[in-house]
């Protein structure tokens, strides 16, 4: 088979922003999974509710771009580590709000002390201009306010 050498996969956009993601995303995914043992999603529910407060599900899933299974399968998790209540809408008992209780609004506080602590330690080796630019260039991807 001949390969064809016109594709630079590492040049490819969208693969070097996974791989990025990947390598930025590695320490912090380490320490909140072997500290509170959550998955990805977890953590991304969990600080949806720390930032913006108490989201239905349907929300979380707007917010944060997950698919309403994964934000499922969190919420459960989150509820069974005692991180997260439910509470049922009393205008409509199919609508449900979700908060953070005590226990999770600690650990919300200990993961985003330590996710500052990791994004200062990822842009230590840039200057002012490249992280500006950087930020400006990932909302504008991204399609997000800046």
């Amino acid at each position: 088979m001949t390969r064809d050498t016109s594709f630079h996969l590492p040049h490819f956009l969208p693969y070097l922003l996974n791989q990025a993601a990947e390598a930025a995303s590695q320490d912090f995914q380490t320490y909140y999974r072997e500290r509170y043992g959550m998955l990805r999603t977890e953590w991304r529910v969990l600080f949806h509710l720390g930032c913006y407060g108490d989201l239905s599900a349907r929300e979380i899933c707007q917010k944060a771009s997950i698919h309403k299974t994964k934000v499922s399968r969190a919420v459960a998790a989150l509820e069974k580590k005692r991180y997260l209540n439910r509470l049922e809408m009393p205008h409509d008992r199919r609508v449900e709000t979700l908060g953070l209780t005590q226990q999770g609004a600690r650990v919300f506080r200990d993961l985003s002390t330590t996710a500052e602590r990791f994004e200062r330690d990822l842009i230590g080796g840039l200057d002012r201009s490249e992280v500006e630019s950087l930020r400006r260039s990932l909302l504008k991807l991204a399609d997000l306010p800046a």
